[in-house]
């Protein structure tokens, strides 16, 4: 028996806002963009990940208005989970993402447990972490 992630949802509030981060700033590829009712249904992948789709997905797409709210409620207060992304350079990539315009929130740095990362915040507010693995 096998096993592997195939879809990640993120919260976010404007699919064309976030795929200008997502796309244009970290360099995914756009797999599907499909219209549903009022809402769209965005992935977006690695070419390096062929498998792995990311969805992008506003609070209201596919739930009740209640559950909808108190979603959009936790991504404006900025609490929903984080991304961790791995690059073979990450300072290299912090450069890309930061001339986008994107909120910087830790310039690359060595850490105690290991890897050399960096922070940003997409457009609806998720943290995004980008991290390489130490040299050997």
């Amino acid at each position: 028996m096998t096993i592997a992630l195939q879809y990640c949802h993120v919260t976010v509030n404007d699919p064309d806002e976030s795929l200008a981060f997502y796309r244009d700033a970290l360099g995914f590829e756009v797999r599907n963009d499909v219209s549903s009712g009022d809402y769209r249904w965005v992935t977006i992948g690695s070419p390096t990940q062929p498998g792995l789709e990311i969805v992008l997905s506003e609070p209201h797409a596919g739930r009740s208005q209640a559950d909808g709210d108190a979603l959009q409620e936790l991504l404006t207060k900025g609490v929903l989970g984080q991304l961790i992304f791995r690059t073979d350079d990450v300072d290299a990539t912090f450069e890309t993402v930061r001339a986008s315009g994107a909120e910087v929130l830790q310039e690359p740095m060595d850490q105690p447990w290991g890897p050399r990362d960096c922070a940003f915040r997409d457009p609806s507010g998720n943290m995004v972490r980008i991290s390489q693995d130490p040299k050997a």
